[in-house]
């Protein structure tokens, strides 16, 4: 039963990165484009803020699902070293998802533009 909590948590920590790995690619794709838009006079800073916090979003999506295969991982073994490093990891990603968070609602309200 332990190693299928095992290989939850790490196909979790696959998931994740494989969000934000795609996440990634799709915004310098994205910027790519909207680079090669200068050519033409259609480039928009505003496609630059709506990159960010869409891939802004993957990142956050992603810190979830490593929350999740911590919490897994700390649970089949919990001993006071492995709760005390979860505590650390979670809070360092909750403060990354908290500012990730306030950015993104800010590039919202500061560029109208943008589809909310």
């Amino acid at each position: 039963m332990e190693q299928i909590f095992y290989v939850l948590a790490k196909s979790l920590e696959a998931v994740s990165f494989s969000i934000m790995i795609y996440g990634a690619l799709i915004a310098v794709l994205m910027f790519i484009i909207n680079e090669a838009a200068r050519l033409s006079g259609k480039f928009r800073l505003s496609k630059l803020s709506k990159i960010r916090m869409d891939f802004g979003n993957y990142i956050l999506l992603g810190l979830e699902f490593l929350i999740a295969a911590d919490i897994i991982e700390t649970i089949l073994k919990p001993t006071n070293e492995e709760l005390i490093e979860l505590g650390g990891i979670v809070l360092i990603r909750i403060l990354l998802s908290y500012f990730l968070t306030k950015e993104i609602n800010e590039l919202k309200v500061n560029t109208p533009e943008i589809d909310k």
